[in-house]
């Protein structure tokens, strides 16, 4: 399986790419999703999903957070369909998908090492990871997803270069 990521600098490029990721035949539990608090409560409100903030206080390392709201577009919808969604509150960052899955299993001690760690596992160069991260502060949304096959990876990552995706990645 090879890995696609994208940053997307406003949130219809970020929808666009995320419905082009439904279309090609992958679920909310297929597709992540990475952005700020501020993003998230900018662009989809502050309580659209059901979400699990992880907490440095919490011994359990996660806690249960309230679902309110209507959802708006692609990215709020799948969500909120999702499941999990993180809030990493020392971070500063939403996370959503299977990455938030896996972030979510390693707990409050693991959360740092745990996305860092995900992300080096997408085999996103460095200088890259700098971009996204860049991107992430200034209110950008990362989008990744796992792709079933290389032409499915190609079609991805093209379909995200055309439509305003920044520092699209697809590892080989």
């Amino acid at each position: 399986m090879s890995t696609v990521t994208g940053l997307f600098n406003d949130k219809e490029s970020a929808e666009r790419a995320y419905q082009y990721a439904l279309d090609t035949g992958y679920g909310s539990n297929d597709i992540d999703v990475i952005m700020s608090k501020e993003t998230r409560e900018r662009h989809y409100g502050e309580h659209t999903t059901l979400e699990t903030e992880v907490s440095n206080k919490s011994a359990e390392g996660a806690a249960i957070g309230g679902a309110v709201g209507a959802t708006v577009g692609a990215i709020a919808a799948a969500v909120a369909a999702a499941g999990t969604v993180l809030v990493l509150p020392g971070l500063g960052l939403v996370v959503a998908g299977p990455l938030a899955a896996g972030i979510a299993g390693a707990g409050a001690g693991g959360v740092s090492a745990g996305l860092v760690g995900a992300l080096i596992g997408w085999a996103i160069p460095e200088d890259t990871l700098k971009e996204y991260e860049t991107g992430l502060k200034n209110g950008g949304i990362v989008i990744g997803v796992k792709s079933k096959s290389d032409l499915d990876r190609d079609k991805l990552a093209h379909d995200w270069n055309t439509n305003n995706g920044v520092h699209v990645h697809s590892k080989l």
